[in-house]
């Protein structure tokens, strides 16, 4: 749950990468963290990995990002991933427990299809064992891995994933090559400051 402290001026969210095993949450964290240009008056905190022999990422990706200030406020991100599997389901929902944001990130593989839509169920099932409904939630596609030959159409995964009566920011994205990663983080960290900050302001 989002930490606005009116006295010091800062805001504190938190985002969660979730998806199917190896449709690229940690590459997306991985990237940010070696990417992001942060001013000298902020801070990245340092990545930490939990992961399995098979190089699969078992608990979590965390780090906090320090953002400029918006509005007067110290923005404060801290950007998690899920494990992908879902023998781990239960360390998915300790994971999600007061998140702010989601991004969503599907392998745009054709073959990857019913995993993304299983792993988008279970999201939804997972946020309603915590008492929570993704309608409530501000969330953003990224359709990873754009760059393979087998890559489903934009229109066909939008279709499949997206098909809502209001369908939120998707986003193409290649992580591996850092394509897409930055400009999905922004539209997320965009929708959390507009609804915290908004909210913060009618009070």
């Amino acid at each position: 749950m989002a930490i606005i402290n009116q006295a010091t001026k800062e805001l504190q969210v938190k985002i969660v990468y979730y998806g199917p095993a190896k449709s690229g949450k940690t590459t997306n964290l991985e990237q940010v963290h070696s990417n992001v240009q942060v001013p000298e008056t902020s801070a990245k905190g340092k990545l930490t990995s939990l992961a399995t022999s098979s190089d699969r990422t078992l608990f979590f990706d965390f780090f906090p990002l320090e953002a400029v200030a918006i509005r007067g406020f110290k923005t404060k991100f801290a950007l998690f991933t899920v494990p992908g599997q879902v023998i781990y389901n239960a360390t998915r929902q300790i994971v999600l427990r007061g998140v702010d944001g989601i991004v969503f990130v599907a392998d745009s593989q054709y073959d990857k299809m019913e995993e993304n839509v299983e792993t988008f169920k279970h999201l939804e099932d997972n946020l309603k064992t915590l008492n929570l409904n993704l309608a409530d939630i501000p969330y953003v596609m990224q359709y990873n891995k754009r760059d393979l030959p087998d890559a489903a159409p934009m229109e066909y995964m939008d279709f499949v994933l997206n098909n809502r009566e209001v369908q939120v920011p998707s986003f193409e994205a290649s992580a591996s090559k850092t394509e897409g990663v930055f400009e999905t983080l922004n539209m997320i960290t965009r929708m959390l400051l507009h609804k915290f900050l908004s909210d913060s302001g009618r009070k």
